[in-house]
This record gives structure tokens, sequence and C-alpha cells, in this order.
């Protein structure tokens, strides 16, 4: 066995009593859908406008039923001409290197309105609300704190890992990170201390809340407690630190020969040589006139 499986088996290892829940990123808004296809690609795209912001919205993964809400969606917009939709979304945060460059918000389409799934989520929250269940802590890429949205554990996923290759493994394992503004939290969200030992670091604590997501800010505001925060996390999945190097070695090394072949490509190119005039050429565009005779007297 690896050392990155034996790092994931021990991070989907609990105490003998295990503590509830689950982790959970859910929520419901409502906007006007657009769908617009991309001819290069041969898909369609899409994007939700919330009051006067605009946030791409996605099919929640690439297999035919993940894709069918989506694909029903834009077909109910089709047929009815009604864009304002209702929607059951994962939230999608991209955060980038820089903490001075601000995160990016998207959403993942999980149903809408008129899929009528029984016990859905939209009648339990309103509008821009939010379940989040995760990790509140830092992270080194982002100013304002997070709940952190770890896999969920279960054996068939286990099993599924072990057998993937690198990328997908490391990707399917990928935390997601929700800034959330919460002022008077009952715990302090945990943050690294490089000065510390690993003994005297302490945890991120499980945390379970109701959430408003604040358009134009693009930042979650917490709304109120779900469950008395956690010491022990329930079951999640994690990648191997050697594992997720590896992938972010290869992207890297993939971008930088795709650089590469491009340039050579543009260096590989014949120049255009223009033609030098001769002194009795004119360019194509030049006309000459001829000179005019004068009529006999």
């Amino acid at each position: 066995m690896t050392n990155e499986q034996t790092e994931i088996e021990q991070a989907a290892q609990t105490e003998e009593q295990t503590q509830s829940g689950i982790f959970q990123a859910i929520g419901v808004i409502t906007g006007d859908v657009a769908f617009i296809k991309d001819e290069d690609r041969d898909k369609y795209i899409a994007n939700i406008t919330i009051g006067q912001y605009k946030y791409n919205l996605f099919p929640h993964g690439s297999s035919w039923s993940k894709l069918a809400s989506f694909h029903g969606l834009r077909k109910q917009i089709e047929s009815t001409g009604i864009s304002k939709q209702k929607l059951i979304v994962y939230p999608k945060i991209t955060h980038y290197p820089g903490r001075e460059q601000q995160h990016k918000i998207a959403f993942q389409l999980v149903a809408f309105e008129n899929d009528n799934v029984e016990n859905s989520i939209s009648q339990e929250l309103d509008d821009l609300e939010f379940k989040l269940s995760g990790l509140w802590q830092f992270i080194p890429v982002c100013r304002t704190p997070c709940i952190t949205i770890m896999r969920n554990f279960s054996d068939q996923r286990l099993e599924y890992i072990k057998q993937a290759q690198l990328s997908s493994k490391v990707n399917f394992m990928k935390a997601a990170h929700i800034p959330l503004m919460w002022k008077d939290s009952p715990v302090k969200p945990f943050r690294f201390n490089p000065k510390l030992e690993k003994e005297q670091q302490g945890k991120a604590m499980f945390v379970s809340i109701k959430a408003r997501f604040i358009p134009g800010k693009d930042m979650f505001g917490f709304d109120s407690l779900l469950g008395m925060p956690q010491d022990e996390p329930p079951k999640y999945l994690k990648a191997g630190k050697k594992d997720k190097a590896e992938v972010l070695k290869n992207k890297l090394a993939f971008k930088r020969q795709r650089t590469a072949n491009e340039q050579m490509k543009g260096t590989n190119q014949p120049k255009v040589v223009p033609k030098k005039l001769d002194p009795i050429e004119t360019s194509p565009a030049t006309v000459i006139e001829k000179p005019k005779l004068k009529p006999k007297s």
C-alpha cells in the first residue's frame, strides 16, 4: 500500500463513537437563466443573473444522469419562454494563488423547481439560503475564513480512488472552500501557525450552519446553527500531499510544453517578404492617368 493510500484511509478513520452529520454545501437560488450554444465546442454554456449580478451555471458532472437536469432546464426555458427559475445548486468556488485576487463564485445545477424532487431541499430553504457543513478554518489563499467541504467517505468511493488514475483520483477528492462571514462564531476558525509544532497546532472544528449567499460581495453570511460544533468530523476522503504535488507538477509541465509548441509553430511559419518595386513599377493601388490630348485648333 502506498503512502498516499495510507493517508487516504487514515483520513477516513474516526473514533469508536462516530459523530453524526455529513459534509455538504447545497442551497437555493432564483434568477434569470440564459443558455448559449458554444459552436466551437458543440455544447451549451449557461449563466444565471441574480439581481444585477451574473454567475456561471454548470451541470453537476459530465455523466448522462447529471446532465439531465441541465438540459431539462434548457428545454423548459426554450418551450415556455420563462427564464426566471428557482434552482437547487452546489456553490462552485475558485480561489487564486494570490490572496489579493478575489475568489470567483459559480454554481452547479442539481435540480430545478419543476423537477418535482420529493423531499426537496427547496422545501427547507428560502431563496439564497444554503446548508453548509464542513471544517471551519482559514486557508492560505483567502483572507476570509472558509467552511471546507471534504468528500464524504464510502467504501465504494474508497475502492474507486484506489483504482483511478492519479489525476482523476486527486480531482475527485478535491475540497471546496466556501468563504463565510461569521462574526460571533462560537468557535474560532482554525489558522495554521508555522511557528508551532504539529502537536500544538490544534485543529479545525466541524460546523453545520445555515447561511445566506450575498450577491455582489460573492460571500456567504452566517444565519443560524444547525448543530453544535464537533471536535471530530464525519468520515471523509483526502488526497495525499505527494499525489497532489505530482498532479500539479504534471499539469505545469503540460502547460509549458503546450506554450513551447505554440511558440515553435509561430516561428516555423514562412515569412512573407514584400516584393520590392522597380523604379518603373507601381503598386496595384497606384493609378497612372494618361496624358490628355489637346484639341486641334
